[in-house]
């Protein structure tokens, strides 16, 4: 099958011919529907990501059929449905699996990280840690749903249930966190890079009661912010614009160094945290809540073999939304 592979930091990807070795006893091979670009995938492109083997598969917002079970796999059968997110595989038994965290599992692999993933025509997938997904809904508006959907999902939970929600980098996840915080009655403050007003026009859309340029101070004291864009700086910034005892949570896995600031900006118990990785729990509750809540990805889409013009409009913040490659033209589900 083909795939586009990275073969080392810095170089752009290249569409090879991939032979997949035989299914494990609790793996499936998947055709792939559809793969969602994320910017860890920019992250990984950039070798600031430790420890990444190449050549490598990018791509961990994965949809796609089942073709091949497993022996050991009774969950799902071939022709299923099913997404496969980053959380790829833990180890069952280090400390913090079995206290339930398996997102800190020291012993995880990721997918299109670690172990090769969706930017291919078809993949590998442990079953014990794929999700279902419906039929009925097109590849291209489920996939973001795999990891802007559900690593935004547990940075929102983490931000707490305060009214003001401020959203730092108006892509993929937070376009989708809007929707729900708005769903849900709350009220979103949106910031974006300076000078992108189709970006700050584009929350509006999708209900943020204020949108500007993260050098701003919005009109409203925050209750919690959640930072996608990768700047350390914004890190103070954002703590400068929530209220005593709000929250600041990053949600990406790379960032550039913060810089120092001064106490008085964290002092009356505000706070900074991250979120990493996710579990299968958050998968089980957030896929029917965006079900429920009718979600609505903007997607581009993009053919396997543009992989790089995906990559390299997300890295400019050329896209509205998300991009998602296709396998194949998008077509009925």
């Amino acid at each position: 099958m083909k795939a586009m592979r990275l073969s080392a930091p810095g170089t752009a990807l290249h569409l090879e011919e991939v032979a997949l070795p035989p299914v494990g006893e609790h793996q499936v091979r998947i055709t792939v529907e559809a793969c969602g670009v994320c910017r860890t995938d920019l992250h990984l492109l950039d070798g600031e990501l430790p420890d990444i083997s190449y050549p490598i598969t990018p791509g961990h917002e994965i949809v796609g059929r089942i073709a091949e079970a497993g022996p050991a796999v009774t969950r799902f059968r071939p022709g299923d449905r099913v997404g496969v997110p980053w959380l790829a595989q833990t180890c069952g038994v280090c400390r913090y699996c079995r206290a339930g965290q398996e997102n800190l599992c020291e012993n995880a692999r990721f997918t299109g990280y670690t172990v090769d993933g969706g930017y291919a025509e078809q993949v590998l997938a442990d079953a014990r840690f794929c999700l279902p997904l419906p039929t009925g809904t097109p590849a291209a508006q489920l996939a973001p749903l795999l990891c802007a959907g559900l690593i935004g999902y547990r940075a929102y939970r983490a931000a707490g249930s305060g009214s003001n929600l401020g959203l730092y980098g108006f892509g993929a996840a937070a376009h989708l966190l809007a929707q729900m915080a708005r769903a849900q009655g709350r009220r979103v403050f949106a910031f974006t890079r300076a000078g992108d007003l189709e970006s700050q026009a584009f929350a509006r859309e999708l209900g943020a009661v204020w949108a500007g340029s993260s050098e701003e101070t919005p009109p409203d004291l925050l209750d919690a912010a959640i930072l996608f864009a990768p700047v350390g700086a914004l890190v103070p910034a954002a703590l400068a614009a929530v209220r005593p005892g709000g929250r600041v949570v990053c949600a990406g896995i790379h960032m550039s160094d913060i810089p120092s600031f001064p106490y008085d900006l964290l002092w009356r118990e505000r706070s900074v945290s991250s979120v990493a990785n996710l579990t299968r729990a958050d998968g089980e509750e957030f896929l029917p809540l965006a079900g429920k809540l009718a979600l609505k990805p903007t997607v581009e889409t993009f053919p396997l073999s543009e992989a790089n013009v995906a990559l390299e409009r997300l890295r400019k913040g050329a896209l509205q939304g998300a991009a998602v490659l296709v396998a194949a033209p998008p077509g009925p589900p």
